[in-house]
């Protein structure tokens, strides 16, 4: 049993090392390459739709369209879009007060942002016909948006060369909390440390919630949006690495999101993240594995997206269990048998915990450096929440676990208003987070 778990523990570590080194080659890639490479220049302007689903977001919904009213791009070539979900408040309401067009859904059985805007396309194709857009910008009613967003969304476009568009995430309140504080150092990671090595070596990127945008020839090929899993935005993505459809990466078109505060708000929303990895996992596992293979022009992209949504999680959590079932079988053992395997397991869970947490600070303390000046906090506080970052992320353990025997859907999250002068005061670090709260 000893000399079972001595060996499951090296070749666990062995495999999951394998598998991810890849991702230490991005993060040199994004350590070295600090200026961005590639200059685009737009031969036009196209013509763009705004799509926001939004689920109760009478607070913050205006806010978001009114940066993108202020957008430094031609007023009669980006129309704004709110699909009003099952809403009990006045966010329709609010949305048209701002500028929108705003159309109302109500549906109780296909629930979920995945289907709202399988709506909004339909509605859309019916009254403006296919070929009234270029492309359709994705966005969360909690966002706003950088003046230029568009404008540097529109000149990687126009080079024809994507499928679809992320942009760079940044965070309205990154320094209200730990929890805040982990998703911003998390969404920061991912733009420098996943998709900027990713457009540097032409593999495919992906897509995380918001800020993206999506051609509308894809759109068309797919007859809508028939991404339906509790992670829409990864299922897309992965669909698109085994079509060889290129996702590309415009690292100047920023985006500020509201991350939640609470941890049972995190819990719920992490809850959802989790399940929907293992909904893409379980419906586009195989083939993504085929395509590592078999797909000649996107083996690569296949073998990242694979290692994306693959339950790593749970080959820890299966090292736990098998150190904790010794820890436990010890207790039956003579003393001097006990006391080998009670070192054996303990000394595995330590170095396997040490090792995580110290992976993760590189990663996090790696992102701290690089989007220094992009992170709208005090120095300290960036300090101590690159090391509580490792924290945060351990709290995946338990969530990964609770949802895979839980069945789980979408909760909304609740979102607080901050203006775009706001938003600006802090990202000049004109006054703090606690002086906010005076405007």
């Amino acid at each position: 049993m000893l000399e079972f778990v001595t060996y499951f523990n090296f070749l666990l570590a062995l495999t999951i090392s394998a598998a991810y080194f890849y991702q230490l080659v991005y993060l040199m890639y994004g350590i070295i390459s600090l200026k961005k490479p590639w200059i685009f220049i737009a031969g036009q302007e196209h013509r763009y739709a705004v799509m926001i689903s939004a689920r109760n977001e009478e607070e913050v919904i205006g806010e978001l369209i009114a940066s993108l009213k202020a957008q430094n791009y031609p007023k009669d070539k980006l129309d704004i879009y709110v699909v009003a979900d099952n809403c009990t408040d006045r966010t329709a309401d609010a949305a048209r007060e701002a500028g929108a067009i705003v159309y109302e859904r109500f549906d109780q059985v296909r629930k979920g942002k995945g289907f709202a805007l399988g709506y909004l396309l339909h509605e859309l194709r019916a009254d403006v016909g296919e070929s009234g857009y270029d492309g359709f910008f994705v966005f969360d009613a909690d966002n706003i948006v950088d003046e230029n967003f568009v404008a540097e969304m529109n000149k990687v476009f126009d080079t024809g060369d994507y499928a679809a568009l992320t942009s760079y995430r940044n965070s309205k309140n990154f320094a209200d909390n730990w929890i805040s504080a982990g998703y911003g150092l998390w969404f920061m990671r991912e733009t420098r440390f996943l998709n900027f090595p990713r457009m540097l070596l032409g593999t495919n990127c992906a897509i995380s919630g918001t800020g993206f945008l999506i051609s509308a020839g894809v759109v068309k090929e797919n007859g809508g949006w028939p991404y339906h899993l509790l992670t829409e935005d990864i299922e897309f993505s992965a669909n698109c690495a085994l079509k060889g459809q290129r996702i590309g990466y415009c690292e100047t078109a920023i985006l500020y999101d509201e991350q939640p505060t609470t941890f049972r708000q995190s819990w719920d929303q992490r809850l959802r993240w989790s399940k929907g990895f293992y909904q893409v996992d379980f419906k586009y596992g195989l083939d993504l594995v085929k395509g590592c293979f078999t797909n000649r022009a996107n083996k690569f992209s296949c073998y990242d997206m694979l290692m994306t949504v693959a339950p790593g999680m749970l080959l820890t959590l299966m090292m736990i269990a098998m150190n904790l079932i010794l820890l436990v079988t010890a207790f039956t053992e003579p003393d001097y048998i006990a006391r080998r395997v009670f070192h054996e397991a303990t000394g595995a869970l330590l170095s396997a915990g040490v090792m995580f947490y110290i992976s993760l600070f590189t990663f996090g303390l790696a992102t701290t450096i690089t989007e220094w000046r992009k992170i709208r906090a005090a120095a300290w506080q960036k300090i101590l929440y690159t090391f509580t970052f490792p924290l945060f992320q351990f709290t995946y353990v338990p969530i990964a676990l609770v949802a895979l025997v839980t069945k789980v859907e979408w909760r909304p999250i609740k979102h607080t208003a901050m203006s775009s002068e706001k938003l600006r005061a802090r990202l000049d670090g004109r006054v703090n987070n606690q002086e906010l709260t005076r405007f």
